[in-house]
């Protein structure tokens, strides 16, 4: 099972000319096409945002290719993978690489896209991120996602196909699905680029949809969310939705759009706790929203990403040494929260890269591992360890990623109000709050969840910086709580109160 660096060195010196050939020729030919409009129909001020045309355009590339993640136990596990081609420095920072287009653009901006064939040979074909880059957009926005397949380092004999499918996504065209069937399939030295208008907001996630068992077991799985466009309400909330004509009356959704969640239903008398949002501002006032709730019941300060997934070292490994892939024996061993496995998931960086302005390791920042070519990259940048500020509101994103297996994720000390499943507030068709307190939830692959833990009661308020109160978010699947065959690990984390 151990990954022989000679043998890797040595097939990637034998490649990499080839391939660097191969990508400067694509681009000379224009193989690798990137699109992100300034301006279009739906937004002729590009990502100005103004009130007759909320929204903005944003753009992000990905490329498809293979790399290598670390376990919690220290082997290094081969993996096909989406890695970055922008919105780089956002992304080793824990990050969603989505950005506007002008940034996107821009060629000066570190989370620019890198088209050149140098920087899709560091950063696409010799690297792949575990999760896959984050997304995220706006409602209202119009989002250009480019996928450039560049590749695999390790299996030149495979000319794998990849596309992306939005997972429960309400994407209108299956032109743009991701499902090969019915949409395209990018080959080799190939870009294609999906567009979408954003729908409901909620957390979804994304994977390549070319053989999904194997390409999910093999780490080509994402997450996205949308946000909603109550970030976006300025002034007192509560009187702009009790105003006559609301529309009019709130900026930047005085407009025609079509609109048809609780902010453009003139709704009255408004769901309870409505007054709560009363000199609410969104985001110039650091609060942000999880849904269009209408009552700030869905208001969070910090928000965490976490995707449940597992890896089977043995299909991983037969997959990187060109022996048939036995899917009926799939059985994870290795299980992570993004990427990660415990103690993996609350350890700082131990990179010489990955340290502060004053030298100091930063906290839980991106774990980096060694390439095909001897140097190392980030290959799992996604924050696990979840800090909250005392009398704050944590949201967590939780998406089940995994092929093969349910997981339970659970709390102690600290409960999670659950406020939505797959994309879908819990409310009832008259306006009432279906949200309920537990210590567990249970996902299968391909479910959400959004949680939210509250750490504004009494009962935290010997929390500070210099005495934090530690939490622990685990798997009660106790078979899931190991590295392969190593104990005490696996899908685990901290909630540390500060």
């Amino acid at each position: 099972m151990q990954v022989f660096n000679s043998r890797r060195s040595a097939l990637a010196a034998a490649i990499a000319a080839v391939l660097t050939l191969m990508l400067m020729s694509s681009a000379s030919a224009q193989s690798f096409r990137v699109q992100c409009p300034s301006t279009t129909t739906m937004h002729p001020n590009g990502s100005v945002v103004d009130a007759a045309h909320p929204g903005t355009i944003k753009c992000q590339e990905i490329a498809g290719g293979d790399g290598y993640a670390t376990m919690a136990d220290g082997h290094q596990i081969y993996l096909f993978g989406f890695g970055p081609l922008s919105g780089l420095t956002d992304i080793q920072a824990g990050l969603p690489g989505t950005q506007v287009s002008t940034v996107f653009n821009d060629p000066t901006s570190a989370n620019s896209a890198k088209s050149e064939p140098a920087a899709i040979m560091n950063t696409g074909v010799l690297s792949a991120n575990q999760p896959a880059p984050m997304m995220a957009i706006d409602e209202d926005d119009e989002f250009f996602l480019t996928l450039s397949n560049v590749g695999m380092i390790m299996r030149p004999d495979l000319f794998e196909q990849h596309t992306v499918h939005f997972h429960g996504y309400p994407n209108a065209s299956s032109y743009f699905d991701g499902v090969p069937d019915a949409s395209v399939a990018i080959a080799i030295a190939g870009s294609f680029t999906y567009y979408y208008t954003a729908p409901d907001a909620g957390t979804y996630f994304w994977h390549c949809h070319i053989t999904p068992p194997e390409h999910l077991q093999m780490g080509m799985v994402g997450q996205l969310y949308v946000r909603p466009r109550q970030n976006r309400v300025t002034g007192d909330l509560g009187a702009a939705l009790l105003a006559a004509n609301k529309k009019a009356a709130v900026d930047p959704l005085a407009s025609g759009v079509n609109c048809s969640d609780i902010l453009c239903s003139g709704q009255t008398p408004l769901p309870a706790g409505a007054a709560a949002l009363t000199g609410a501002t969104g985001v110039t006032g650091g609060k942000m929203y999880a849904y269009n709730d209408g009552d700030g019941s869905t208001a969070y300060d910090v928000e965490y990403p976490i995707q449940l997934m597992g890896f089977d070292p043995n299909f991983h490994y037969v997959g990187m040494t060109f022996n048939p892939e036995a899917f009926a024996d799939m059985k994870d061993k290795y299980f992570m929260i993004s990427g990660r496995g415990y103690p993996d998931t609350i350890n700082a960086s131990v990179t010489n890269t990955g340290v502060d302005q004053a030298g100091k390791p930063v906290p839980n920042g991106p774990m980096y591992t060694e390439a095909s070519d001897g140097a190392s990259r980030p290959s799992q940048p996604q924050p696990t360890l979840i800090t909250i500020p005392h009398g704050g509101r944590a949201l967590l994103r939780i998406s089940d990623l995994n092929v093969t297996e349910f997981h339970t994720l659970a709390t102690v000390g600290i409960p999670m109000r659950v406020i939505a499943n797959n994309a879908r507030l819990l409310r009832d068709t008259t306006g009432n709050n279906l949200y309920f307190k537990t210590n567990s939830i249970t996902l299968g692959g391909g479910e959400s969840t959004d949680v939210i833990l509250d750490a504004s009661d009494a009962a935290y308020s010997g929390c500070s910086a210099t005495s934090p109160c530690t939490y622990f978010l685990y798997t009660t699947n106790l078979d899931h709580l190991s590295n392969d065959a190593e104990n005490f690990g696996g899908m685990m984390t901290e909630i540390r109160v500060l």
